[in-house]
């Protein structure tokens, strides 16, 4: 999925959870994109926005620190 996708996507998730109390928002936005994205889409979203978060709302911004991000496959440590 392109960069730009990825950010649309995580955006309207964003969009949704605007219109709820502002302290569930955040949470929301990281509740939604653990239980539905597959780990290839989480770990494309931190490798775009470990490059950088242009294009993604605040909100999105903030809950990165409460998604999961999966391990990286294939790292000899």
């Amino acid at each position: 999925m392109s960069p730009d996708k990825m950010r649309y996507q995580a955006n309207q998730i964003a969009t949704f959870f605007a219109s709820q109390p502002e302290d569930e928002q955040i949470e929301g936005v990281a509740d939604h994109i653990n239980k539905f994205w597959d780990p290839r889409m989480r770990a494309k979203l931190f490798e775009i926005s470990d490059e950088s978060t242009e294009g993604l709302k605040p909100m999105v911004v903030a809950a990165l620190e409460k998604i999961n991000r999966p391990e990286k496959v294939g790292s000899a440590g």
